[in-house]
């Protein structure tokens, strides 16, 4: 099983995706494609908010581990 990208490459790659999406739009004739070019930018816009956002709770989760660390070391001391 491969393992997935970091979240600096996704979140380039996604970028990439939504600079792709923006230049669908301006050659975009109908309101069928404009409505599904929303849609994709939509979406693409979702996944980037939802990989900064893990982003934070990794963080969170880490200066978590470090006060409880601190602590159990005052309790052991």
């Amino acid at each position: 099983m491969d393992r997935h990208k970091p979240s600096d490459e996704m979140i380039k790659d996604l970028d990439n995706m939504l600079s792709k999406i923006n230049a669908m739009e301006i050659v975009a004739s109908d309101d069928y494609q404009k409505n599904s070019i929303k849609i994709l930018r939509a979406l693409v816009e979702g996944q980037m908010h939802s990989i900064n956002e893990f982003q934070h709770l990794k963080k969170a989760i880490d200066l978590l581990t470090l006060q409880l660390f601190k602590v159990q070391n005052k309790v052991n001391s």
